[in-house]
């Protein structure tokens, strides 16, 4: 069985209230129809009712943040701040800077979180699974940002797939092979992860050969209990990690399932407005079956 088939039978064991934000579009409305008929997901329309003592509250928040309640990915945050809501999806229809700015004005930064970031799960076509982090939040982070991406896409990596992380903090060099900036930040950030999370099997600076191809690992780091066997790749800015993303999907033939949204108060996960109706279904059943812990 596959990633994507264990998931929808964890879902179906325990279907999640999952808002679609982008419902009218004819893709999310394929969407939820699969859903529904699978019993995938309780499909939640993301219209608001004012009157209701759980709701208004939270939609005074969104307006005071300057935001529009009756706005759908507006009004699926605050449902899903309200309870009325496991989890969201939005962004088939709008770009990412929405998402963000609604989930993070009406849900917050989880108390456990130090930013808001952005993975992907990449579903290789040899079945393999992987995840790609930031591909869709912070451009330029810093040795500390670098180092909270690395952490929560590594626990999304856990969570979604019952494996192991081993975490490949990636760079145009390789355990010194190179110097410069940016290899500093990610040599700083790869001794910072391993402060907050001890445990975690990390290891970096490494060249995506190093980190992906046994033979190469040999070569270049032959003493990293990473290289070769890296899952959870921490791209070292936004750029590198979101053209990677699409290089591997539309070249490669990954299926990317994302941005799944990292250190919010509160289940929220992007789409790329190129998504289809079936990278909607998946990204719902991800969403619920987190929100459901």
């Amino acid at each position: 069985m596959s990633l994507l088939e264990r998931l929808r039978e964890r879902a179906a064991g325990d279907p999640a209230r999952v808002v679609l934000a982008d419902l009218g579009d004819p893709r999310a409305d394929a969407a939820a129809a699969r859903l529904r008929d699978a019993g995938l997901a309780v499909v939640v329309d993301p219209v608001l009712d004012g009157d209701d003592p759980m709701v208004g509250p939270v939609v005074e928040v969104a307006r005071g943040a300057g935001l529009d309640p009756d706005d759908p990915v507006v009004a699926a945050t605050i449902l899903v701040r309200a309870g009325r809501a496991d989890a969201a999806v939005a962004g088939a229809t709008r770009p990412t800077a929405d998402v963000l700015r609604a989930g993070l004005r009406v849900m917050g930064v989880s108390p456990g979180a130090s930013l808001v970031s952005g993975s992907m799960l990449m579903v290789l076509s040899d079945g393999r699974v992987v995840v790609f982090g930031d591909c869709g939040v912070v451009p330029e982070p810093d040795s500390a940002q670098l180092a909270s991406i690395a952490v929560s896409s590594a626990h999304t990596f856990e969570h979604l797939t019952g494996e192991r992380a081993r975490v490949a903090m990636l760079s145009y060099s390789t355990m010194g092979s190179a110097g410069g900036g940016s290899v500093e930040r990610v040599r700083e950030a790869t001794s910072l992860v391993r402060e907050l999370e001890p445990g975690l099997l990390v290891d970096g600076e490494l060249q995506f050969d190093a980190a992906w191809v046994p033979e190469v690992a040999v070569a270049k780091a032959p003493d990293s209990d990473v290289a070769g066997r890296a899952n959870v790749f921490v791209f070292p800015d936004l750029d590198s990690g979101n053209i990677a993303y699409k290089v591997a999907e539309r070249m490669g033939g990954a299926r990317a399932i994302g941005p799944l949204l990292q250190g919010l108060d509160g289940v929220l996960h992007d789409l790329s407005r190129g998504c289809t109706a079936d990278e909607i279904v998946d990204l719902a059943v991800i969403a619920g079956i987190q929100a459901k812990g």
